[in-house]
């Protein structure tokens, strides 16, 4: 596969880092519970072609993990009210009331409200305590390269045990990936650390969530997934910083043993340059920050649709290389992090509000309690780990 831009690339010092971190282990996931994870595919009968999980219940992320976590689990399904249909009849006791609606109803509540996702949560199979989410393929692949929603992309900007893989969502995430280091670099200063690159991405996905301003989410999250899985976010993140012609590592003698706090890198602040990752940003998400900016210059709608106006035939033709409006939004050094910062609020605090809020319906009264309740002690706990009192 050729990125655009690939041209540019060094393949020097900098593809050797990037070589000698890509090579280090995952996060462990012992055999015992790799194992245990895949055979809870087999419990399905309905098809399900990709599957990854991911949490607190599979990676550590720190002291205020629940004594038994909850293991979080993502299914891409081809046929959304097949798949429900098929899985009603095996695992009915996994649904709530709605599913007496048919999987008509079901399919329709997953595919037309929030980011596209059903969960069925505290399900017990074979003793292990399971939520999972049900999302269509062609859902799951547009957020992860247009950013739609960001609910699911800002998922996978973390590390995630694949279960099963599909070579239509691995390219995805490929761009995914990608697109989480330009906007991170939109967000830092010209030298920052490794570690503050991987905080950055991190906290993408949080920064409009509203379980952020509630007692619902441990607000040491991003730190505590970060720090756990140091050589993770190596692993998922060194080939955008290989392919990436605009950042590199400060120091020629890496190895993999830095610490990511002491490995600095650098990027080139040229417009140009950055005008050229603006113009390569997720579509929806790059359109967004182009109305932003049509606002913030006053540039009139005729002059502007002539700016940007591309179909989407002219959109995957024409080379992806920013003229001089995304030239004049990569020169605004000073408020472009507040801007993108702004854009992704905007993008995320919509449907992971109303994706919430589904999730009363979905769950069921008494799941839902459970879980916000876990939810809230968490919270206390992770307070308390830190000295701070509320």
């Amino acid at each position: 596969m050729v990125w655009e831009g690939a041209h540019d690339v060094d393949l020097s010092e900098r593809a050797l880092v990037s070589r000698q971190h890509a090579t280090k282990p995952c996060t462990h996931v012992d055999k015992n519970t790799m194992e245990q994870l895949k055979s809870l595919l087999w419990q399905f009968k309905a098809p399900i072609r990709y599957a990854v999980a991911y949490g607190s219940g599979v990676f550590s992320q720190g002291s205020a993990a629940a004594p038994r976590p909850m293991i979080d689990l993502i299914f891409g399904v081809t046929y959304t009210q097949h798949w429900h249909s098929l899985n009603m009849q095996q695992h009915s006791s996994h649904y709530s009331i709605i599913r007496q609606l048919g999987s008509g109803v079901v399919s329709n509540v997953q595919d037309k409200f929030g980011a596209g996702v059903y969960y069925n949560t505290y399900v017990d199979i074979n003793g292990i305590l399971v939520k999972y989410g049900v999302v269509n393929i062609d859902t799951l692949c547009s957020d992860l390269t247009d950013w739609n929603t960001l609910y699911l992309a800002g998922r996978l900007h973390k590390p995630v045990k694949i279960l099963r893989e599909d070579p239509q969502v691995k390219l995805s995430n490929d761009i995914n990936l990608l697109s989480a280091t330009r906007v991170a670099l939109l967000l830092l200063p010209e030298r920052f650390s490794e570690k503050a690159l991987y905080y950055t991405i991190a906290g993408i996905s949080y920064l409009g969530d509203p379980r952020m301003k509630l007692f619902t989410e441990n607000p040491n999250k991003v730190s505590n997934i970060v720090n756990n899985q140091i050589q993770s976010f190596r692993q998922l993140y060194s080939p955008s910083i290989d392919k990436l012609p605009n950042v590199d590592y400060v120091s020629e003698n890496i190895t993999c043993n830095d610490g990511a706090s002491d490995t600095m890198l650098m990027q080139d602040m040229d417009p140009i340059r950055r005008g050229n990752m603006v113009r390569r940003l997720p579509k929806h998400f790059r359109d967004r920050l182009y109305f932003q900016y049509q606002r913030k210059f006053s540039i009139p709608p005729s002059e502007f649709k002539t700016m940007v106006g591309l179909s989407d035939d002219e959109e995957r033709i024409k080379k992806k290389e920013g003229g001089e409006f995304e030239q004049r939004i990569a020169g605004d050094i000073e408020n472009l992090p507040h801007e993108v910062g702004n854009v992704i609020k905007n993008t995320i605090a919509w449907p992971s509000t109303t994706q919430s809020i589904k999730g009363l319906a979905t769950a069921g009264p008494l799941k839902s309690i459970r879980y916000l309740g876990e939810k809230v002690d968490k919270w206390r706990k992770s307070k308390k780990s830190f000295g701070i009192e509320g």
